[in-house]
């Protein structure tokens, strides 16, 4: 039936699109950086793709589901690298697919280390079937138009510091804040019906530290950080824009690398608002990756979630696919570890 998404559903919905973290979120995102920061292209020395699968909240039907491709490589001139990553993402009756290139200056900063200044250009496709949902009562302005699409283009940058043994880097995937809902007249409005594409933060740094001396195992602890809205929630003015109301998300992955072949991990993903009642503890997660010999690598996350969207979910789980190209652990003189 075409009306079985619940109320429930239906707020969730709009929440994602004007109050909350929209980009999709991914339990691998240690194998996945090229989608919030392009810096990244290139870091792994040779041609690298991959692709990920993410069901969220399995079990309740309209529940988030996205899938990303990402490619990238270093150019013969080895201070130049490009990639180009793809994202699709489905929240109940809303789909986003968006497509990017991605482009990376990297600047040699000692004997091992590298410090890479990215920039991505790309466009988004943002698109909603109101017909799908269940209304409490009907005659809603907002949603008076059914099947509303959007094609928004967009920016980004960031920085990518990285040694054999440790990185860090900061980003900003798209720059510009799309408004996502038009007046009667197909104008954009600003203020009563708002729904908005706000700019998304990113912070992540990493270790990898031998717990041997051969280095057959290897501790990996990484720390991701995602704000929205930074300078938004800083304006006085009283517009519903500034008000983001999404709490900052942190995630802390800690894993182990074996015979440079099998990593095991657990992850911890949270949230924390200093001024507003909106921290969380939104999951524990387990996650495996197996890479083979010839560069092909495979792998899957499970996440329990601590909220109470547990009673009604069985948790959310990745799939991922990746390949390197050139790949031969035999000849790697420093492993890559990120």
């Amino acid at each position: 039936m075409k009306k079985l998404i619940t109320s429930v559903l239906f707020l969730f919905a709009v929440i994602s699109f004007s109050q909350a973290q929209q980009d999709p979120m991914f339990t691998k995102y240690a194998f996945n950086a090229l989608s919030y920061n392009p810096a990244y292209a290139g870091s792994r020395e040779h041609l690298s793709m991959g692709l990920l699968h993410r069901t969220q909240w399995w079990g309740i039907q309209g529940a988030p589901h996205s899938q990303t491709f990402w490619i990238h490589t270093p150019l013969k001139y080895d201070r130049i690298a490009l990639g180009f990553h793809l994202t699709n993402d489905i929240i109940g009756p809303t789909n986003s697919i968006s497509a990017n290139i991605d482009y990376a200056y990297r600047i040699k900063v000692g004997e091992k280390s590298n410090l890479s200044v990215g920039l991505q250009g790309g466009l988004m496709n943002w698109r909603a079937d109101w017909s799908k949902l269940t209304y409490e009562s009907q005659g809603d302005e907002a949603y008076s138009e059914e099947n509303p699409s959007f094609w928004l283009p967009n920016f980004g940058v960031g920085l990518y510091f990285q040694h054999p043994n440790f990185f860090a880097g900061v980003s900003a995937p798209h720059l510009i804040e799309h408004d996502l809902r038009n007046d009667s007249n197909g104008d954009p409005v600003t203020t009563e019906m708002y729904a908005k594409q706000y700019r998304h933060y990113y912070f992540t740094a990493g270790a990898a530290i031998p717990l041997d001396k051969s280095a057959n195992f290897v501790f990996r602890p990484i720390l991701l950080v995602k704000n929205v809205g930074l300078l938004s929630n800083l304006k006085k003015e009283d517009n519903p824009f500034n008000n983001v109301g999404a709490p900052t998300e942190f995630d802390i992955d800690l894993s182990v690398l074996m015979y440079d072949a099998l990593w095991l991990g657990v992850s911890f993903r949270s949230a924390f608002e200093a001024f507003n009642d909106l921290s969380s503890y939104d999951s524990g997660d387990v996650w495996l990756n197996y890479r083979f010999n010839n560069g092909l690598s495979i792998g899957a996350a499970y996440d329990y979630t601590f909220t109470k969207l547990q009673t009604p979910a069985q948790g959310s789980f990745e799939v991922m696919l990746g390949y390197d190209f050139n790949y031969d652990v035999k000849t790697i003189v420093t492993p890559r570890y990120f």
